[in-house]
């Protein structure tokens, strides 16, 4: 069964830094590409970042400079270290897992979703 745990999220202060944590488990973690899409309040969903062992990373140009996506193969864990945080990053967190290894910044090719992390920026 694919699971996909998030963790770290909660309040933090503008200009702030978080790390968010996703356990993967239930498949071959290096043959599927792991992204973060976020989800803010009245608002669609947006791939934030895109992570694959096989095909590299992308990162959306909405948080190019201030967010990076790593992992810990070992762990089967992919991180989003976000500094410089402002107010327009609150929004509930997912990763999901993509339906292959090619990374993609199209919301529509994750077909396994984690249940989400809130992250709030106080302004």
């Amino acid at each position: 069964e694919v699971q996909l745990v998030e963790s770290g999220g909660g309040l933090v202060q503008a200009g702030g830094s978080l790390r968010l944590a996703c356990a993967a488990s239930g498949f071959s973690f290096d043959d599927y590409a792991i992204g973060w899409i976020r989800q803010a309040p009245g608002k669609e969903r947006e791939v934030v970042s895109s992570i694959s062992s096989r095909d590299g990373n992308l990162i959306a140009d909405s948080v190019r400079g201030r967010f990076t996506i790593s992992t810990d193969n070992a762990k089967n864990t992919v991180y989003l270290q976000m500094n410089s945080l402002k107010a327009e990053d609150t929004a509930v967190y997912y990763c999901a897992r993509a339906r292959g290894y090619i990374v993609t910044m199209n919301k529509y090719e994750y077909l396994y979703w984690g249940q989400g992390t809130q992250v709030t920026v106080s302004s």
